[in-house]
């Protein structure tokens, strides 16, 4: 039997680790509920792919186009499995480590048990009222009758308090062991269907391959198709950085800053005001369109029309649905709209020192030197004969491009 004077620091002990227990098992339902949340939200964007990209079949598209559409679904599916994989693999350790736990619990049922038994029988050869009384007065003076009558009394506590956690670890064994058995029921189901998306995968590899390969085949006029496609990114990228660098000496000109850099806005009070606004909203701006897909990330990446070589995209491409709005992000002023013979027109709205970039568009709803606020429809994206509705959109502090996704709430 268990000494009486250690009872509460073993019952400390024993609620200790059923709160660490309890705190890594919180911990692990946190993590899978993020991956769960990521989970959905790819599932969501594959379904979105193939709503914007690959529902018009009726209509004549490219092969350049084809490419582009499938890559972008690709490298979804490859997010999708590795978060899935995730999943699984979390699951994996949370089933063994209720394996574990469960073990550990049944070695403690049964120590508990057996001591509380050894109680039981301790208290039956001593219950009757005689033998208390005997134990009473065989006392040697009134203080140690009186720490005997506190030790009844704590006796009987601590039994009813091992029995009370007897009952609570039975409880929880109980509950770990339903928990586990739906843990692997789930880990079964993940790794279904990862399997599933895997084989998927694969195929859909084989298809992108095999139109690279028809590409390849067309010889000139493959090369000549994505040359000019590259030389049109060239001439607008340059035509945003002189638009840019003229609103930029326009804005210093105005407010008598002649000389000033070409590169850098010379804030106002109330520019510089705006400016502090549009930072401190970082990670939280609203979409440039109400629903969307993003199909072409910032900065520099892979070709998936050759994958020896990467192309630096200076903003993100949103898949939308046709005759979508687009939309300001934030407060500010129409800088300029501009206009060029082989592309659709493009409107700029300057925030203080930043500019935000709206590509692409068939009709323009505002015009140079409107105030705009946050999520004010601003002009309608254009649709092309592929039937493909797709928004290009930047940020720039002054002259440089900054990555988008960082600045939109959760793109």
């Amino acid at each position: 039997m268990i000494p009486l004077k250690y009872s509460k620091h073993i019952l400390s002990v024993i609620s200790l680790f059923l709160l660490m227990g309890a705190y890594q098992g919180f911990s692990q339902t946190g993590k899978q509920r993020k991956l769960e949340q990521q989970r959905r939200l790819l599932q969501n964007e594959i379904k979105q792919v193939r709503s914007l990209l690959f529902s018009n079949q009726e209509k004549t598209r490219s092969l350049v186009s084809e490419i582009e559409a499938l890559d972008t679904k690709i490298h979804i599916q490859e997010r999708l499995i590795r978060v899935t994989n995730q999943q699984a693999n979390l699951l994996a350790r949370q089933v063994n480590a209720n394996q574990k736990e469960i073990g550990r619990l049944r070695d403690e049922l049964t120590l508990m048990k057996e001591d509380y038994a050894n109680m039981v029988v301790n208290a039956y050869k001593s219950k009757s009222q005689h033998n208390r009384i005997m134990f009473l007065l065989s006392s040697q003076n009134f203080l140690q009758a009186y720490k005997r009558v506190q030790y009844m009394k704590q006796y009987a506590n601590y039994r009813k308090k091992q029995g009370d956690a007897i009952k609570e670890k039975t409880t929880t064994l109980q509950e770990l062991n339903q928990q586990l058995i739906a843990q692997k029921k789930e880990k079964d189901r993940l790794i279904a269907e990862n399997r599933k998306e895997q084989k998927e995968l694969s195929s859909e590899r084989k298809r992108q391959d095999q139109m690279i390969a028809d590409l390849k085949k067309q010889g000139d006029t493959y090369a000549k198709e994505i040359q000019k496609k590259e030389r049109e990114e060239r001439r607008i990228n340059r035509e945003i950085d002189r638009s840019i660098r003229e609103a930029i000496a326009a804005s210093n000109k105005k407010s008598g800053k002649n000389n000033a850099s070409t590169t850098r806005f010379a804030l106002t009070p109330e520019s510089k005001k705006l400016a502090d606004n549009f930072t401190a909203n970082k990670g939280r701006l609203p979409w440039p369109v109400k629903e969307g897909l993003v199909v072409l990330r910032f900065g520099k990446q892979p070709s998936p029309l050759n994958r020896s070589s990467t192309i630096q995209s200076n903003g993100v491409r949103i898949a939308t649905s046709k005759d979508t709005k687009a939309r300001a992000v934030f407060d500010g002023e129409v800088s300029r709209i501009v206009s060029s013979k082989n592309s659709n027109p493009m409107v700029m709205i300057r925030h203080g020192n930043y500019i935000t970039i709206y590509r692409n568009l068939s009709k323009i709803y505002v015009k140079s030197g409107d105030k705009v606020s946050a999520k004010q429809d601003i002009g309608e994206v254009f649709t092309n004969s592929e039937g493909k509705t797709v928004l290009q959109f930047s940020i720039f502090k002054n002259i440089t491009a900054i990555d988008p996704s960082q600045w939109i709430y959760r793109m």
